[in-house]
């Protein structure tokens, strides 16, 4: 067997005489390499943490990124519209713990003559796998893509600067999220951030077709069955329009309409998830459920999208 260095040992002949190492010395030889190889083991554990500050959680499993709830209890506070500019008002839902550091922060907004209990499953959802959350309200539910996208990052910034979990967030890690209009409002939000960690416009709808503009990673999540923005006039001409350097992909849910995303979905949850722990946590635990792309299934119509990341 090679030694430590690599090398093999030298061959032995029948004759050669086998010396016998004193058992005393062979148990101290023993002991010093169990406690050295402990060493590398606890410097290799830190190396692992230090190479990435910002995961949260255990590691992940389908079971864990499929469940209604991940491991982190959430804790919610309403943010009344009077008490904010920019943006309607909404919900912020937050892990409780504060052991583990901060967390990336998320904004996500509803579509077109929607309130901000269209998409509020997504608050707790989120905020259990370690995020926090803030769904809004829109100043009029009848506000248009690029108005969406300024009231998200208006929503970040109140998150970041003046909210009361402002302490628990990591402003360098935030991204946005948004259905119909609201996720032609998260792309709109990316074209004028550049800086956002991750990007997931659900069933989105944007007279604007094209982004080569964007730089955040971007899931664009589409519906075979959209007849309000369908995904041939919507989602995919989207998803084609993004740099193809850019780290992207398009998911396209089987069986599903255009409003797939406004209730519990475990196919936008998990794939939601695993978008945002890869690129606002940098967290390539989760790339296992992106890369390989995820093959067609009974709720999987077509993944498309470039592998491996490089965010």
């Amino acid at each position: 067997m090679p030694d430590e260095q690599g090398h093999e040992p030298a061959a032995r002949t029948e004759s050669a005489p086998r010396r016998r190492r004193p058992r005393g010395r062979l148990m101290t030889l023993l002991v010093t390499a169990a406690a050295l190889t402990g060493l590398t083991t606890s410097f290799t554990g830190v190396a692992d943490a230090a190479d990435n500050p910002y995961e949260r959680g255990p590691a992940p499993t389908n079971s864990s990124i499929e469940a209604a709830r991940g491991s982190y209890a959430v804790s919610q506070t309403t943010v009344a519209r009077a008490s904010v500019s920019g943006f309607g008002g909404g919900t912020v839902y937050y892990p409780t713990s504060t052991s583990d550091g901060t967390f990336g922060a998320v904004a996500v907004s509803p579509g077109f003559t929607a309130s901000q209990s269209s998409v509020s499953w997504l608050g707790p959802r989120l905020a259990s796998q370690g995020f926090v959350v803030i769904t809004i309200d829109t100043l009029s539910t009848l506000d248009q893509p690029a108005s969406r996208g300024d009231q998200l990052l208006a929503a970040l910034d109140y998150l970041t600067q003046s909210s009361s979990v402002r302490t628990r967030i990591d402003s360098s890690r935030l991204g946005v999220m948004g259905h119909s209009m609201g996720g032609g409002g998260s792309l709109e939000a990316t074209k004028d951030r550049p800086s956002l960690q991750a990007s997931i416009p659900l069933t989105p709808w944007n007279t604007d077709k094209t982004w080569p503009e964007v730089r955040t990673p971007t899931l664009v999540v589409g519906a075979d069955g959209d007849t309000v923005a369908p995904v041939s006039s919507h989602a995919e001409p989207f998803y084609t329009s993004l740099p193809s350097t850019l780290d992207r992909a398009y998911l396209e849910l089987n069986g599903a309409t255009h409003s797939a995303p406004t209730s519990s979905n475990t196919t936008v949850a998990k794939y939601s998830i695993s978008w945002l722990k890869r690129f606002i946590d940098n967290d390539t635990r989760y790339e296992q459920f992106l890369c390989p792309l995820p093959a067609a299934s009974s709720t999987i119509e077509e993944y498309r999208g470039n592998c491996p990341h490089t965010g």
